[in-house]
């Protein structure tokens, strides 16, 4: 094995190990809140993983850093698992979640750029994510900056207008630093997105607006590795679509695959199952 092969391989170790413990810190958060987005926020932890522990250019030390690349949760209830992601890697201390989805926390269902360090737009209101992304990269080709803007949808979320405005201006003016990911779960807050209003073929969709698109398993870290290394470096070329299918609940067996638990309460009993589960000491059915 290659000395490159082998920093390869530890790299991704590092980060599934990173991956189970924002699992079992988004499960501790969501008791703690009361109850909370569960199945949307474990779909995404790895994606959220590879970006902020490998892939973004960013200083927790310097919040409001100039150059650093800019991150929007288009799907802004996700915060259970983004919050602890954002305090992982150093932007605040775990202690300032305490009172999450409390009165008067800083720290709601949905995440608020002028009260959490580290959150570059303020999301929850579905189809707003991606063209603010196109704005700010419209913004950084003007200031001729160099930085990169990733904006991370739900699916369900591709059924808004706005999500195809925003896809059809990027590809118009060849975005080529934007990229957009989409947590395709398959389910939204009431069912099977198939069955409520289909959105396939969404790959094709995409490239029909002028995007370079990539598909793959949004929970495997070789794959999104692979993808974001695979990002242009020119500005001025298509923008970059990465469609990750990925499991509603992962790594929670009784979450898993269904709309249950978009939003629940755990009882204390689940809970110790859900944290035994995603820590890998039982094995999910």
């Amino acid at each position: 094995m290659t000395a490159s092969a082998q920093r390869s391989d530890e790299l991704v170790r590092t980060l599934e190990a990173r991956a189970r413990e924002i699992r079992e810190k988004t499960i501790r958060l969501g008791v703690q809140s009361g109850s909370t987005h569960f199945g949307g926020s474990l779909s995404m932890v790895d994606i959220l993983v590879v970006l902020y522990f490998h892939v973004l250019r960013i200083d927790p030390q310097r919040p409001a850093w100039e150059d650093r690349d800019r991150f929007i949760l288009s799907k802004g209830h996700g915060a259970t698992s983004y919050c602890p992601v954002l305090s992982t890697a150093g932007f605040f201390p775990a202690s300032k979640m305490d009172d999450i989805n409390h009165l008067g926390s800083a720290f709601g269902m949905h995440i608020d750029m002028r009260k959490i360090p580290g959150v570059d737009m303020s999301t929850g209101s579905l189809g707003h994510g991606l063209p603010v992304a196109v704005g700010m990269a419209l913004a950084d080709r003007v200031q001729k900056k160099d930085r990169r803007v990733f904006c991370l949808m739900g699916d369900a979320e591709q059924n808004e207008g706005s999500i195809w405005e925003a896809a059809q201006a990027a590809g118009h003016f060849k975005l080529g630093r934007l990229c957009a990911i989409v947590d395709r779960n398959r389910y939204s807050s009431e069912g099977d997105t198939e069955e409520i209003l289909a959105i396939e073929p969404l790959h094709e969709k995409y490239a029909a607006f002028g995007w370079n698109v990539r598909r793959l398993d949004g929970h495997s870290i070789p794959a999104l590795l692979d993808a974001f290394a695979a990002l242009p470096g020119d500005d001025h070329t298509k923008p970059t679509a990465i469609i990750a299918d990925t499991v509603k609940g992962k790594g929670v067996s009784f979450m898993e695959a269904g709309a249950t638990w978009h939003y629940g309460a755990l009882s204390e009993e689940d809970a110790t199952r859900a944290i035994a589960e995603v820590r890998g000491e039982t094995t999910s059915r």
